[in-house]
């Protein structure tokens, strides 16, 4: 037997929310970035430059 032709009635899936990122979670990860982007300077400064420079 073939169903092509019948109508299923489904409940609709409900449709998620996009999430939205609150103003402290924002502050939080800038202040994350820019204290990663210090350690790592401070890392080539310390590790990888040649000694000329430091």
């Amino acid at each position: 037997m073939n169903d092509d032709n019948v109508i299923k009635f489904r409940k609709p899936k409900p449709q998620k929310k996009p999430k939205t990122v609150t103003p402290g979670m924002k502050k939080a990860l800038i202040w994350l970035a820019v204290i990663a982007a210090l350690i790592a300077v401070w890392s080539y400064y310390q590790f990888i430059a040649p000694p000329s420079l430091a």
